[in-house]
């Protein structure tokens, strides 16, 4: 049985007891090889820590948004807006499917999906307004700081549906974990496998970590609890 009762009880667990590396560890073991997205998607911030569910947001390069037949191009941001209005407690904004030559996130959409009480933003592309986002202290991992808007580049043409990320195929209301060693995908499905080895691993680690300290010999400590 897990140890948590919900989301809100799950990711407090996350942010005080895991971390990438060890989340990673347990979905190599289940054989889930591709959960880690491209190591180009960094945090702003060396410190920042995320865990919630994606809300996924698909992008696609446009050239000229007065061509083709399809109404959404004609609006500035396609859906964006109303993708980011629709972030809910808890929630990632994740976004992919664009070319990384423009920024995908800024200062302003960090203030609205902070009023919707979202824990973070992960895009596969760059993020700008960086001073700004820093002082309000959300989360946000991407490529690094670029200003080249997405205004007159890309468009959001729905959220809420399957989207890839490198190798990583991510559905919404996936669990996201990311930090300073990158950011990992974990599918609903396993959810509770992954986390409640995880927090067993993690556990371990720090008795390894101890008996390390005090003199214990590597060999010894992996030969004795499976763990290095």
């Amino acid at each position: 049985m897990a140890e948590w009762q919900d989301d809100k009880s799950l990711f407090r667990l996350i942010k005080n007891e895991l971390y990438t590396a060890v989340i990673g560890d347990i979905m190599d073991k289940m054989g889930c090889f591709h959960q880690f997205l491209p190591p180009q998607i960094r945090p702003l911030s060396d410190d920042s820590f995320i865990a919630g569910r994606a809300m996924t947001v698909l992008e696609a390069d446009v050239t000229d948004s007065r061509a083709g037949q399809n109404p959404v191009l004609q609006k500035s941001f396609g859906l964006m807006l109303e993708a980011l209005d629709d972030l809910r407690e808890d929630e990632i904004y994740v976004c992919s499917g664009s070319s990384p030559t423009y920024a995908l996130w800024g200062e302003l959409m960090s203030a609205r999906a902070m009023k919707c009480g979202a824990a973070g933003a992960v895009v596969n592309g760059y993020s700008r307004d960086t001073r700004g986002i820093l002082a309000l202290g959300f989360p946000c991992f991407s490529y690094g700081p670029y200003a080249q808007d997405q205004a007159p580049r890309g468009k959001v043409l729905d959220w809420r549906v399957p989207i890839t990320m490198g190798s990583v195929v991510i559905n919404d209301g996936d669990v996201i974990v990311g930090d300073i060693d990158g950011v990992c995908v974990v599918p609903q499905g396993i959810e509770e496998e992954v986390f409640t080895k995880a927090l067993e691993k993690a556990r371990g680690e720090r008795i390894v970590l101890k008996k390390i300290q005090e003199g214990m010999k590597s060999k010894e400590a992996f030969d004795k609890f499976g763990i290095m």
